[in-house]
């Protein structure tokens, strides 16, 4: 039977320290915990340290999900010298002072999407991380769908030239989440915390994508958003966002203001002059987490659905008439994107794949001395795009620019 590598020969420590044990923190758990058993590495990440402010919450979340040790201050965390890489799962009101403490302080950052609650702040945190560089520190934002080897593969053939010159972008992100009225007022309903509402939760992941797969920035938007449900019951307690936990609120519990948006819409333009649609709702009933994108060019046409994750329709329009069409390619071989490490050709992969593969692709980078992608820099370009959707929104869908990022924090 063959051995596994004894430590001797292990590739070199790499102490990973997470602030954040919820929803996303569960699932960066996992990919942190299973990485180095798939893919080979340069680096062997290590649970270190998982920090949250209810000591007896981020204690159970330490042992559940196999982290050494457990803090109630990220200060102490990042202080930690068994700590040289910081992944930040948290709402987005403390990303920018996470961060760019940790930053500062010498460590690798992985901060989930959007990077930041707003232009200024992802600007600071793309500023810190440029600074960061010239130390050979590098920061990484996680945009996890880039990471389903469909998508993967997607980018791969448009890059190739498959599709030719890009015509349209359809994208849409529906959840439904939010359709009952007595859903309560939890951090993600409120703007201090989140930022936004579907816009930055749901929009900036198919922002990323677009800009992502088409290669170039989305340039100008034009955009409606809509609050349905304006107020809804106060907590009774802390809430971890995507579900309600029973009983905590009650029947009768008074009612605060719903701050973000509960849908956003919105057309826009590609570098290029091809065009881009895209709709993010979490009031879509029916729709739990439904990602579709469609891209069109002058020689095919590719197609996903979230909800079939290792499949992608190709059409090449090159084909004659008669039997040209979409056809579907299971993206389960070893030559499709990082399915080299996992099973036969036909056996799937689901949705925590695409953190084992985050974590891969960021441990790889760490190890080799380059840049991972997607940056802090295209971070702040999803939040430039986000913005200008806001702006629009406000000016009754007004076509309005997006800013573009600096060259030095590019």
């Amino acid at each position: 039977m063959e051995q596994r590598d004894s430590d001797a020969t292990a590739p070199p420590g790499l102490g990973v320290g997470m602030v954040g044990y919820a929803f996303m923190g569960a699932a960066h758990s996992q990919g942190w915990r299973n990485v180095s058993r798939v893919f080979d590495l340069p680096l062997r990440p290590v649970l270190a340290a998982i920090a949250g402010r209810d000591a007896g919450a981020v204690r159970a979340a330490a042992r559940r999900h196999g982290w050494a040790a457990a803090e109630t201050d990220w200060r102490a965390l990042i202080a930690r010298d068994d700590v040289q890489l910081v992944d930040i799962c948290t709402p987005g009101d403390s990303h920018a002072e996470i961060a760019i403490a940790a930053l500062k302080a010498g460590k690798h950052v992985l901060c989930e999407k959007p990077l930041a609650n707003s232009v200024a702040e992802a600007e600071a945190m793309a500023g810190a991380a440029e600074a960061a560089r010239a130390r050979g520190q590098v920061a990484m934002v996680g945009f996890n769908y880039r990471r389903v080897p469909a998508l993967s593969y997607a980018r791969r053939l448009i890059a190739e030239g498959r599709l030719g010159t890009l015509r349209h972008v359809r994208v849409s992100y529906l959840q439904d989440w939010l359709v009952d009225p007595d859903f309560p007022l939890t951090w993600r309903l409120e703007r201090e915390h989140a930022g936004s509402g579907a816009l930055g939760d749901l929009g900036a992941h198919i922002v990323d994508l677009a800009q992502y797969l088409a290669g170039e920035p989305v340039v100008g938007v034009s955009a409606q958003t809509e609050t349905f449900v304006r107020e809804r019951p106060r907590l009774a307690a802390a809430a971890a966002g995507l579900a309600a936990p029973s009983g905590q609120a009650a029947t009768g519990a008074p009612r605060g203001p719903v701050t973000v948006d509960d849908a956003a819409v919105f057309t826009g333009r590609l570098a290029s002059g091809a065009l881009a649609a895209f709709e993010a709702s979490r009031m879509a009933s029916g729709r739990k987490n439904q990602l579709r994108l469609e891209i069109n060019g002058e020689r095919g046409s590719l197609a996903f659905d979230l909800e079939r994750l290792n499949e992608l329709s190709f059409h090449d329009h090159r084909e004659p008439a008669a039997t040209a069409g979409f056809r579907r390619i299971l993206v389960t071989e070893a030559e499709h994107p990082y399915l080299e490490a996992w099973w036969p050709p036909g056996h799937t992969l689901g949705y925590e794949h695409t953190f084992t593969h985050q974590a891969r692709d960021l441990v790889a980078a760490i190890g080799a001395g380059t840049d991972p992608s997607p940056s802090f820099a295209d971070g702040l370009r999803v939040q430039r795009v986000l913005a200008a959707v806001e702006e629009s929104a406000r000016k009754n869908a007004v076509y309005t620019p997006v800013q573009e990022v600096p060259a030095e924090v590019r």
